[in-house]
């Protein structure tokens, strides 16, 4: 087993090794991963570092650009053409240096709502609920009255949803919960 500790935060990470044959090994487990199994490190929040096995190059960029790649290509897209054309757009440019720092930053603001909304709705028991309906109108109890289970299953997966997509979108940026 290989372990890997940063310069700045002493934290170990999970060293997976890159063959000139393409495949990636894990140092931890001592078995071949595919980059699925690598998006779902990023998916766990799992610290790790790809390296090249010749040259120990870090390949953690390249790899987590493959899986974004491999993300756009299937399913539903988190980039428009339009977007992604903006971001290529400011390579070169004298803005680039800002650019990164602009997205990290953003997508922490958005995480920390995101954090908040999920905390916040945490406390919003079935009584509460409840409560919320009986201050309704008649008219409005009876219609959500009679869906007040299904009402409250939606809003837990509502948030567990967005906990999962935040999780995924932020993952996919490198950055932690």
């Amino acid at each position: 087993m290989q372990s890997k500790k940063t310069a700045d935060t002493n934290v170990v990470q999970r060293v997976i090794k890159k063959y000139p044959n393409r495949r990636l090994y894990d140092t931890d487990t001592s078995t071949y991963i595919t980059l699925a199994e690598v998006k779902l490190l990023v998916m766990d929040s799992e610290p790790f570092v790809v390296l090249d096995v010749k040259t120990g190059e870090d390949l953690t960029r390249s790899i987590l650009l493959q899986i974004i790649l491999e993300e756009e290509a299937n399913g539903s897209p988190m980039f428009t053409a339009p977007v992604l054309a903006s971001v290529i757009r400011f390579y070169g440019h004298a803005m680039q240096g800002l650019m990164g720092g602009y997205l990290e930053k953003n997508i922490q603001s958005l995480m920390d709502v995101q954090a908040k909304f999920t905390e916040q709705s945490k406390g919003l028991t079935p009584e509460m609920w409840t409560q919320f309906v009986a201050m309704q109108s008649p008219v409005l109890q009876g219609l959500m009255g009679g869906n007040l289970d299904q009402s409250k299953n939606m809003l837990t997966q509502m948030q567990e949803q967005m906990e999962k997509q935040t999780g995924q979108m932020l993952g996919a940026f490198g950055i932690k919960r």
